[in-house]
């Protein structure tokens, strides 16, 4: 049995030690066939390293590496071409002063590798044009430019958006010599998490071709079903097939879904446990605190619609939660329109389980600032009480819940103002724990605020926010009253479970759940 590529991210380790290597050789012979330069967006963990890894031992004609693949037959080996490879995925840099060390570093080891004496320059943009130029003359072709991770010294300072904008500035400057150089280069491959805008980041790199959501290319990364059940036929042999797809698969570029390949080498060394792989490597907190800062509304993520402009790219000074949950890989497309004028829209959703339940339980730990232990209880008396239709036990959990919340952590803010805060924070308890959630669930009469289903039973539900500084028990509930008066419910009397209405009100002074009265159906 072959061994598993886990942390591997260079061809030649994989293909001289045995190792698994799903052979992306197709896809990649339908870039390379002429001078071309790419960009490819892709969340963290999926592969990128190793494909640029593969595109530079290709240019390289290193064609030992490649016997037995599809492009091996294909690739005129005769030639082979200067290649300078940009690594920006390991480390943290934190400022301008250390992006513009590391650039040095890594123009110094292109030059040794190369074997290149490029003379001293005062600015680094100058260094890498000699660096192309001498290049070019050494080895008589033109030079293939590879960048790895070319957004991650932004990333690093996301949460510090004066020193984002240094740091994007030293990229800007570095990358625009590849425009000036155009004429010398063969080949530009370019990848990362996120897109910046091409005002931001690009406008020297116009000629870059995305490939983000090119339907020929949306699995040039990643593992799809098929290479789950040839190339890891052995490993996997013993799978629970649907349960392997609920928990990560999902990730969709506009073609053929595909696994994380992180998620999977861990999955077969871990003895098929499932657990959150992949999402255990990434902290999500500034996404968590952009949510916050903006109030957002966290049941909307089960039924986003946007347009391709939202996702395509983002800048610092103004990001868009969605755009860096989509790029990050915490959504991903479930379908593709063409909406009004023409427009090109796009519906998103979570990838998976996996994805959910992980994303869900950091939202808690943000918006609750829950300790990891109360939290866990607190989830598992929640998910007893729905499963069970134990409505006087769910009430008594969330109110333990919110009294629990410390307070003085909003001081800053009004979050907790809003009734929309109150419906993220059951929004992402209820997510958390695999259940269906239907937000703003629309009927012919209006829209329940959120619909949950879980086990037996199908909770609609009406949230109202009173205002009161002495809030006095209201009969009728009001919010019970509006979800009879509009009838939500009537559109799943047919269904073969237990439909339940539940009106939950809060009070804003209290800043907990005052009144929950329920009425099956």
């Amino acid at each position: 049995m072959q061994k598993l590529p886990i942390g591997i991210n260079t061809l030649s380790s994989i293909r001289e030690n045995d190792m698994v290597y799903v052979d992306k050789t197709p896809l990649i012979w339908e870039m390379v066939q002429q001078p071309a330069r790419f960009f490819l967006s892709r969340p963290r963990r999926f592969g990128k390293s190793l494909l640029v890894d593969t595109l530079k031992e290709l240019f390289e004609g290193n064609r030992v590496l490649f016997s037995g693949l599809y492009i091996e037959d294909k690739w005129d080996w005769s030639v082979s071409y200067p290649v300078i490879k940009i690594d920006f995925a390991s480390g943290v840099l934190q400022s301008r002063a250390q992006l513009d060390e590391r650039i040095e570093a890594l123009l110094i080891q292109n030059q040794k590798r190369l074997g290149i004496d490029c003379r001293k320059h005062f600015d680094l943009a100058g260094y890498f044009e000699d660096l192309i130029l001498q290049a070019r003359e050494k080895y008589g072709q033109k030079v293939v430019v590879l960048v790895d991770e070319y957004d991650k010294p932004i990333l690093d300072n996301i949460e510090h958006p004066e020193r984002a904008a240094e740091v994007r500035e030293g990229l800007k400057n570095f990358y625009s010599v590849l425009k000036g150089q155009d004429a010398h280069l063969q080949f530009i491959f370019m990848t990362g998490v996120t897109k910046f805008s091409k005002v931001s980041l690009f406008s020297g790199l116009n000629q870059l071709k995305d490939i983000t959501l090119d339907e020929r290319y949306a699995s040039i990364c990643g593992y799809t079903q098929t290479d789950l059940e040839t190339s890891f036929a052995e490993h996997l042999k013993d799978v629970n097939w649907q349960q392997l797809k609920g928990w990560y698969n999902g990730y969709q570029f506009l073609g053929e879904s595909v696994y994380n390949p992180y998620d999977i080498l861990l999955f077969i060394s871990g003895n098929y446990r499932y657990r959150n792989y992949w999402f255990e490597t990434g902290n999500p907190s500034f996404l968590i605190k952009l949510f916050q800062q903006k109030a957002y509304f966290l049941p909307d993520l089960e039924q986003l619609e946007v347009s391709e402009e939202i996702l395509d790219s983002f800048d610092i000074e103004s990001i868009d939660p969605v755009t860096l949950l989509f790029q990050s890989g915490y959504l991903t497309i479930e379908k593709a329109y063409s909406g009004f004028s023409g427009q090109f829209m796009f519906q998103l959703k979570v990838p998976n389980r996996e994805v959910r339940q992980a994303l869900n339980s950091h939202i808690i730990n943000g918006y609750t600032q829950t300790l990891a232990s109360e939290k866990l209880k607190i989830q598992h008396q929640v998910f007893d009480s729905l499963n069970q239709g134990d409505l006087p036990q769910l009430q008594s959990v969330l109110q333990r819940l919110f009294a629990s919340i410390p307070w003085r952590n909003f001081t800053n803010n009004d979050l907790p103002n809003s009734e929309g805060y109150y419906a993220s924070v059951l929004y992402a308890f209820f997510a958390s724990l695999n259940a269906t959630v239907i937000p703003e669930d629309i009927t012919n009469r209006g829209q329940a605020d959120m619909t949950v289903m879980l086990g037996d039973f199908i909770y609609v539900m009406e949230i109202k926010l009173d205002k009161s500084t002495d809030y006095q028990l209201q009969t009728p509930n009001s919010a019970l009253q509006q979800i009879q008066d509009k009838v939500y419910a009537q559109k799943y009397t047919q269904q073969q479970k237990q439909v339940i209405e539940v009106g939950l009100i809060f009070n804003q002074a209290q800043r907990n759940l005052v009144q929950l009265d329920w009425r099956e159906v």
